[in-house]
């Protein structure tokens, strides 16, 4: 898809792609999502058209499935949670949608930009503070990820499309702590703070 998506923008004339995708890509990832996302960048990087690349952690948006699956986990009083430790760098969908209008407006953004939220912290923590934006209290029990590869390892045995791959499960359990600055200075914009996305995404949200 990417190489037909490089050629076409070189045959139309365009002057610049921008392309989402994921914190940790690359092409010589352990992860299978991780490497083919890696191949895609590589394969945009080296068009003829200039590109511009960011990667970004968990989006949370207004109406979406990350912020209503969110909001459920917070209005539980137990969470069991996949590695609670893991480290989650939330980013509000709006600020996805300023830096994407920032990189095509833009004469120098080009390469690969990591861009994420402004606070990294542990999923256990992440789903306690929803829980008291949203006036709740919750407890979360983490789990060993390798819980869950094994139940992914199954599933991939006995199903033709698995709702859910051990190379999925390794996207999620990557700990993300990306340093934002160099993203924010190419891009020229400013993060939305944490507890702001979490009151705007997850009022009036139900599990999905």
């Amino acid at each position: 898809t990417c190489e037909a998506l490089a050629e076409a923008a070189a045959g139309a004339g365009l002057e610049q792609l921008v392309y989402l995708s994921i914190v940790g890509a690359g092409p010589s990832s352990d992860n299978a999502c991780l490497a083919s996302k890696g191949r895609a960048e590589r394969i945009l990087l080296d068009g003829t058209v200039p590109a511009c690349i960011i990667r970004v952690p968990m989006v949370l948006g207004e109406g979406d499935y990350a912020a209503a699956a969110l909001s459920g986990r917070a209005r539980r009083g137990v969470n069991v949670l996949l590695r609670g430790s893991s480290l989650e760098q939330p980013i509000y969908a709006g600020d996805v949608i300023e830096a994407v209008v920032a990189a095509l407006n833009s004469t120098t953004a080009a390469g690969a930009l990591d861009l994420a939220g402004p606070e990294s912290l542990p999923r256990s923590d992440l789903v306690r503070r929803a829980a008291a934006v949203l006036g709740r209290r919750t407890r979360t029990v983490s789990l060993p990820v390798g819980v869950g590869l094994a139940l992914a390892g199954v599933l991939e045995a006995l199903l033709p499309d698995p709702p859910v791959t051990r190379a999925m499960l390794g996207v999620l359990d990557h700990d993300d702590r990306v340093d934002t600055a160099p993203a924010l200075a190419a891009l020229g914009i400013e993060l939305t703070p944490l507890d702001d996305t979490l009151r705007r995404c997850l009022a009036g949200t139900e599990s999905p």
